[in-house]
């Protein structure tokens, strides 16, 4: 059994401040409009690891269209040589998750409801119809040492019955807090989300969060919702690594967290 998934990390993780995750999917993505093998998906993700991420993210959908199954392993086997990160595997374990979990055994595996031709996610998991479906595959995780956390939306009720299946932890969709920021609406986002937070904590579970988050308002979102375990950005990320570099990028969001912390 992986020893950083043996128990759920959260009290030990919580004591470090939140981790970040660095999703490398729009590295894929750019890659694969050539044949050139450029840019270097494992290169991207060896520079956010120098740099002080403290995990790495893959989404890889069935189509391929950014993430392929190559990409999952060399990741896998650059993170060999950093036994302190994290890997994180998001997808829908009724399409190909499933597949990659048992070969690679990740750290975490991110239940995400994608449809197979979704344009990115944006919506979390309804327990109530899918459940029981999810139950034994989180359950498998398990088996493998592999910790489960499922895409949900920031519903507090919720947060109980994502517990009831098994998940380790959930991961907070945070696109309506990011759509909000800056409007009058950003504080009653924030309460919302501090409350689905509040309610997942309590029934036991870790908190993680991810979805438009960017440097202008992560700091925020974090101060608002303590004890989010891991943030894991993709997209704005690597939009501010085409000005400045993905090693200066991701210190700019380490500083950030920090930031939220003092």
């Amino acid at each position: 059994m992986n020893p950083l998934v043996a128990a759920e990390a959260g009290t030990s993780r919580l004591a470090q401040g939140t981790a970040l995750s660095v999703n490398v999917n729009k590295i894929a993505l750019l890659r694969n409009t050539r044949h050139l093998g450029i840019p270097s998906v494992v290169r991207a993700a060896l520079l956010c690891l120098q740099a002080g991420a403290q995990g790495i993210t893959v989404h890889p959908r069935p189509d391929e269209r950014h993430i392929r199954a190559a990409d999952v392993q060399d990741v896998a086997a650059l993170l060999q040589d950093w036994p302190q990160a994290e890997y994180n595997i998001e997808g829908n374990p009724f399409h190909n998750l499933m597949r990659f979990v048992r070969e690679q055994r990740p750290h975490q595996a991110t239940f995400v409801p994608d449809s197979e031709g979704q344009f990115t996610s944006d919506h979390g998991w309804d327990i109530t119809a899918d459940g029981a479906r999810l139950r034994p595959l989180i359950d498998e995780c398990h088996a493998l040492g592999v910790r489960v956390s499922l895409f949900m939306d920031p519903v507090p009720e919720a947060m109980a019955q994502a517990r009831s299946v098994g998940a380790d932890r959930v991961e907070l969709y945070t696109e309506p807090y990011a759509a909000a920021y800056g409007t009058a609406d950003q504080a009653a986002q924030l309460a919302r989300f501090a409350a689905a937070a509040q309610a997942a904590q309590a029934a036991g579970l870790g908190v993680n969060a991810g979805h438009d988050l960017n440097q202008a308002n992560l700091a925020d979102f974090l101060r608002a919702v303590p004890g989010v375990l891991e943030v894991s950005i993709g997209h704005a990320l690597v939009a501010d690594a085409l000005e400045v570099g993905l090693p200066e990028t991701v210190r700019g969001y380490l500083r950030c967290i920090r930031q939220a912390r003092s």
